[in-house]
């Protein structure tokens, strides 16, 4: 990285009374904090709690970008290349947690080194070295049935034609140039109301992942404020039985002041970013491109003040389906939100994406409803998470849980779900980094590494009543204070090992477990280091039981039974 190319950082910490938080044995998460400019001047508005002074949690250092590459001999074997100012590399971040996009500054023949030029902003979290990479709309690697290259100087487009003989005179070439194809933009004020759009099919946008991209919050997240649908300063937007195809970056941009915006009976296939990403706004700059030519006040202060209302609230998204997305930004997921509240999420069929389906970027406000939903195959290109993943490192000021500012959040209800982690699997619900105030319950959750996760100050998680399908444990947690404990009860746990898992066994913050059913090969089972009978005698874990892993018909048919599934 080149840490001197954008100039000094400026770091803020809020440390007024009222926006402390202070739930964690730790210490963890406690400010709003932020750092503007220095290596963030990458995004737009250049702010990020990854450019604050101590940005903290798994694997948690400064945001940095490598600043270019000298490919291995071989590795691209058409070098060297006449021309590579519009040549765009695509790199993974070391772990594979999203990628980035690089245009290129300078080209070295003799070296072949590549200099990165406008880019790297596509995710929040940085890296001194890049991983797997691959380049586009360079020449020399128009080899292969179906690629391109846009000659932009020449104002040619050449095709490698994915045919028999030379392509028909009537072939008929789509290129996108629209990046948004509607537009609904009110404000807070004097919103665009009610506004319906039944039966259309939207398809044929053009790409984003080199716009302007933001920090929308502690997460690990970049975004653009893009979508071939943008909604900004609306009330009862609503979607219903559309098609959104082959759309070259989000679907659907619920973007600040929003409030009922429905999606429903809709499908969505073949998207360079996200189904639907929901992103509200807190005054942390001078300027933010989102809102030009609005005065932003009393920033950096006003970041961690939500109880503006500038944020979407009650989106809806139900009945739909939503497949192959994430094409070209990797750190993408069928429902993402930040700076949002109160989202409901409920009888929608998700599989096929490089990331987490379901996204929580922070715990703004809270009382979202996830329910009724099946999501498969996800995580399949990248490294951790499952169906649902979720942080919130950086503490808010909102209204949502009691009518008045609050810095605590209201419970998130994550129900009646059927999620199956069978790629790169670690948990179905992955409750990372201060990720608190979940209740979980009813579902049918299959595979993974564990049933429940709190880590790195994570508190008041709580899974109940669900079924947990050849898990390897039970639950890992982490230290919690007495009344932010975890709760974990009422489950039956199918494991494929043979310990109930980490959690608070005596002292401050115990974890609460009771009337489980565990089912282990051997069909015994460990807690707290002891067999479970004589953890038992000691008063512990009351009500739970251990046998042998029942049939895969018995278990299936618990999960019909609970999610009330009708085989014929």
């Amino acid at each position: 990285p080149n840490f001197n190319k954008y100039g000094n950082v400026t770091f803020y910490t809020d440390n007024q009374t009222k926006t402390f938080r202070n739930d964690t044995p730790s210490d963890w998460f406690q400010h709003y904090m932020i750092g503007v400019n220095g290596l963030c001047s990458v995004y737009d508005p250049p702010v990020s709690y990854w450019c604050s002074e101590n940005p903290s949690g798994g694997g948690a250092f400064a945001f940095r970008t490598p600043s270019g590459v000298t490919p291995k001999a071989g590795a691209l074997p058409n070098l060297p290349y006449k021309d590579a100012s519009t040549a765009i590399f695509f790199v993974w971040r070391p772990s594979r947690w999203a990628n980035w996009m690089f245009e290129v500054d300078t080209y070295d023949v003799a070296s072949q080194n590549f200099s990165f030029g406008r880019g790297g902003n596509q995710g929040a979290r940085g890296n001194n070295n890049g991983g797997d990479y691959f380049v586009e709309n360079v020449m020399e690697e128009l080899d292969y049935p179906g690629e391109f290259f846009a000659d932009l100087k020449a104002g040619v487009l050449y095709l490698n034609y994915n045919g028999t003989g030379a392509p028909p005179a009537d072939m008929e070439v789509v290129v996108p140039q629209k990046q948004v194809l509607l537009n609904a933009s009110g404000t807070q004020w004097d919103p665009v109301t009610n506004v319906q759009f039944k039966g259309i099919t939207y398809t044929g946008s053009s790409y984003t992942y080199m716009m302007p991209h933001g920090v929308p919050s502690a997460g690990d997240w970049a975004l653009e404020r893009y979508g071939a649908i943008f909604l900004q300063g609306t009330e009862g937007a609503k979607f219903d039985g559309c098609t959104f195809d082959h759309l070259q970056g989000n679907a659907v941009m619920v973007s600040g002041y929003n409030r009922n915006a429905t999606v429903t009976n809709s499908d969505f296939s073949y998207l360079g970013g996200n189904s639907v990403a929901a992103w509200g706004y807190t005054n942390e700059t001078a300027t933010d491109p989102g809102r030009p030519g609005v005065a932003i006040a009393n920033y950096p202060k006003a970041g961690v003040d939500g109880t503006d209302g500038n944020h979407p609230r009650y989106t809806t998204v139900t009945s739909c389906t939503s497949r192959e997305i994430g094409l070209y930004e990797k750190q993408s997921s069928f429902f993402v939100q930040a700076k949002t509240a109160e989202s409901v999420i409920i009888g929608n069929v998700f599989f096929n994406g490089p990331r987490a389906g379901i996204n929580a970027n922070d715990g703004f406000g809270g009382g979202d409803e996830i329910a009724h939903n099946l999501v498969f195959s996800t995580c399949r290109e990248s490294g951790d998470h499952g169906p649902f993943n979720s942080w919130d490192r950086q503490p808010f000021l909102t209204t949502i849980r009691t009518g008045e500012p609050d810095m605590i959040m209201q419970w998130r209800e994550i129900h009646h779900n059927f999620f199956m982690d069978n790629y790169s699997p670690q948990e179905d619900v992955d409750n990372d980094d201060g990720s608190a105030f979940y209740h979980t319950h009813d579902n049918f959750l299959v595979y993974g590494g564990q049933g429940m996760k709190n880590d790195f100050g994570g508190h008041d998680n709580h899974h109940y009543n669900n079924i947990y399908g050849y898990v390897g444990r039970g639950l890992g947690v982490c230290a919690q204070l007495d009344g932010h404990e975890d709760f974990f009860y009422g489950n039956k746990v199918v494991m494929t090992g043979g310990d109930v898992g980490g959690l608070t066994c005596s002292g401050t913050g115990k974890t609460v477990v009771h009337d489980n059913e565990y089912f282990t090969q051997s069909g015994s089972i460990t807690e707290c280091k002891m067999p479970l009978a004589k953890w038992q005698a000691q008063g512990e874990d009351k009500n739970s039981s251990v046998g042998a892993i029942p049939s895969d018909a018995v278990i299936m048919g618990w999960a019909s039974e609970l999610l009330g599934i009708n085989s014929e």
